[in-house]
């Protein structure tokens, strides 16, 4: 999970909610069906509740998705 709420004093925060903005509109309204050991998203902006599943992740869920599980690293 990631607040860009909490981080709106950090420099990178506008970069942020672009990002999660641009994923969330390559979302799907209902889990996909994804694969066999591959991971499933799911995506909450502003509200507004996406999901995704490897290995069909558009560019910025991808990047969006990427830089999530570096910070947690």
């Amino acid at each position: 999970m990631i607040d860009t709420d909490s981080a709106q004093g950090a420099a990178d925060a506008p970069q942020w909610h672009s990002l999660a903005e641009q994923a969330l509109r390559e979302g799907a309204a209902e889990p996909p069906s994804g694969v066999p050991d591959g991971f499933r998203y799911t995506l909450t902006v502003d509200g507004r509740t996406v999901h995704a599943a490897d290995p069909r992740l558009g560019e910025a869920q991808r990047e969006l998705f990427r830089r999530v599980l570096k910070e947690g690293a």
